[in-house]
């Protein structure tokens, strides 16, 4: 069994403290000035548990589920006020007022959606770059949050193109100066439903995976409710010549057993999860029999929770009139079932969950998307394990 363990003060730590690529640390250091490094303390090493994250003090409640420094948001969720003219409104806007008003609320961590905001907010517009990073970074450093990851450019090209290449590396240097552990994207690694195609985006993965991991950082893939569904991967052939039947394995089970543990790694956004699990449970065998299999979101994270440093804590009422079988609401006030979730799958010290809703904007009530990242986070930092 893998061991999940806090942060510790390593050499590591120390190259995302100064934001620096892998390659760039391991240049400069000499051994010895390493060795005092390691020894010495880094600032933003993980502190001692809050009071919230102990066992409760009498009044009958566990240990927080999620410990308060793992609380993120991905900034997608509120994503109207980063691009908002800060000249039009008192509202938070930009990046800055946000990082700061999130703050606030107690979330620790963010995960970015892109660089860009309102042109009028400081930094400009488009802060997709080393400068703009480093202005990002320091923002982040003054009101006490981590970058977790970023959903952002993953070439399309495979082999990579000289430009598309130049890019990567670009997005993995911004990465490296804002602290990330990861690197991401929104989508899945093909939208197809043929194991060929499933084959292809592995091999794809593991090789920008390998390029990130050169770089210190760790490449992941965000996925909807269609990477669960079944694999197409035998049976009768159509007239393109590609199977129609399935053995009942799902995509992405199939894409966790192609790619390199150590160079791919998923964020299971659990919403979509969930949807996958109200649409996708039967299939038509090899032999055209109807089987069923219940997809168990839990138990697959359960399975390869090494492979999952990232979640989407997205939450939905049942609908079963909607073809997605839920309708998103703000974190917590639904009825997907976060307590259980977060203790069958463990590792709290490991997993990093981000608040997400993607329907938080309003047109109307432009306070809408942060007074939702406050509820989220509130009811993020409410659950606790049974005790």
């Amino acid at each position: 069994m893998t061991a999940f363990n806090d942060e510790s003060v390593t050499a590591e730590s120390l190259r995302r403290t100064l934001g620096v690529s892998r390659r760039r640390f391991l240049s400069t250091c000499t051994a010895a000035a390493a060795t005092v490094a390691i020894a010495a303390p880094v600032l933003g090493a993980s502190p001692a548990l809050a009071d919230d994250d102990r066992d409760a003090r009498g009044d009958g409640r566990g240990p927080a589920l999620v410990p308060s420094r793992r609380r993120g948001i991905i900034l997608y969720t509120v994503r109207d006020a980063t691009g908002r003219d800060p000249l039009a409104t008192t509202l938070p806007s930009g990046f800055r007022e946000v990082f700061k008003e999130l703050s606030r609320y107690g979330y620790r961590q963010v995960e970015f959606a892109g660089y860009r905001q309102h042109a009028n907010a400081p930094g400009g517009a488009n802060l997709e770059s080393v400068e703009g990073a480093k202005l990002l970074r320091s923002w982040l450093d003054d009101y006490g949050l981590r970058a977790q990851g970023n959903h952002g450019f993953i070439p399309s090209s495979w082999p990579l193109t000289t430009p598309d290449l130049d890019t990567y590396l670009r997005h993995l240097e911004i990465a490296n100066i804002l602290g990330m552990d990861h690197m991401g994207t929104g989508g899945d690694p093909t939208g197809s439903s043929y194991r060929s195609d499933w084959d292809v985006a592995a091999d794809k993965w593991n090789g920008l995976g390998t390029i990130a991991r050169s770089e210190g950082i760790k490449l992941y893939t965000h996925n909807h409710d269609s990477a669960y569904g079944f694999l197409l991967d035998g049976g009768p052939l159509d007239t393109q010549g590609r199977p129609t039947r399935s053995s009942g394995i799902r995509k992405l089970e199939h894409f966790l057993k192609m790619t390199d543990p150590r160079s791919v790694w998923l964020e299971m956004d659990i919403f979509w999860a969930h949807v996958a699990q109200y649409k996708f449970h039967t299939y038509t065998a090899h032999d055209g029999s109807q089987r069923e299999n219940v997809f168990d979101p839990a138990g697959l994270v359960a399975g390869h929770n090494a492979r999952y440093p990232l979640f989407h804590a997205k939450d939905g009422t049942v609908n079963t009139q909607s073809g997605n079988g839920y309708d998103m609401v703000p974190f917590g006030t639904g009825d997907i079932d976060y307590r259980t979730f977060f203790s069958r799958v463990g590792a709290k010290n490991y997993h990093n969950p981000m608040v997400e809703q993607d329907n938080a904007p309003s047109s109307t009530v432009p306070e809408q998307s942060l007074d939702y990242a406050r509820i989220g986070y509130d009811n993020l930092a409410a659950l606790r394990a049974r005790r």
